[in-house]
Formats: C-alpha cells, sequence, structure tokens
C-alpha cells in the first residue's frame, strides 16, 4: 500500500507540474515581441555603423569604402553581442 501511495502522489505531482506549465507557455503575441526585439537589437547597430561608415567615407578624398565596411564589421559584432546578451538574460 505504501507503493502506491507513493506512486499516486508522483502522479499527482506530474500533473500539477504539467497543468503549471500550460499556464506559463508564453503566447503567440509575446513570442513576436521576443524576436521583433531581437531583430532591432541586431538590426539598428548594423544600420548605425554603415551609416556613419557611409557619411566619414564621404568625407575622405576620392572614392572609398573602407569606413563604412568597418561600420559594417563593428555593427555585426556589437549586433551579435547585444542578441546573446539579450537570450542570455532571459
Amino acid at each position: 500500500m505504501k507503493n502506491g501511495e507513493r506512486l499516486k502522489r508522483n502522479i499527482e505531482a506530474q500533473a500539477r507540474r504539467i497543468a503549471q506549465a500550460d499556464r506559463d507557455r508564453p503566447t503567440l503575441l509575446a513570442q513576436t515581441v521576443f524576436l521583433g526585439t531581437l531583430g532591432l537589437l541586431f538590426v539598428v547597430p548594423l544600420v548605425v555603423g554603415v551609416y556613419l561608415g557611409h557619411w566619414f567615407d564621404g568625407h575622405q578624398p576620392g572614392y572609398s569604402v573602407r569606413w563604412t565596411m568597418s561600420g559594417l564589421a563593428a555593427g555585426l559584432l556589437i549586433g551579435g553581442i547585444n542578441v546573446y546578451l539579450y537570450i542570455r538574460a532571459h
């Protein structure tokens, strides 16, 4: 009888955990907001880096894309770090 009672308690505890997991499941809106935030955290530094690089290149004599490519690389790096830190925090 003791094993049967313990089995019953274990099954009830698992059922409660499953029910709690169903209640805590993120909604479609929450997942959409999360993905949108990730996108912005990645794209904004990328666009700012390319824009600033292009602006710096415009002030150089002749044709150059050195600053634009540097801004692109910096934006990719900063955006990747932003996404990593945001995912790690959640």
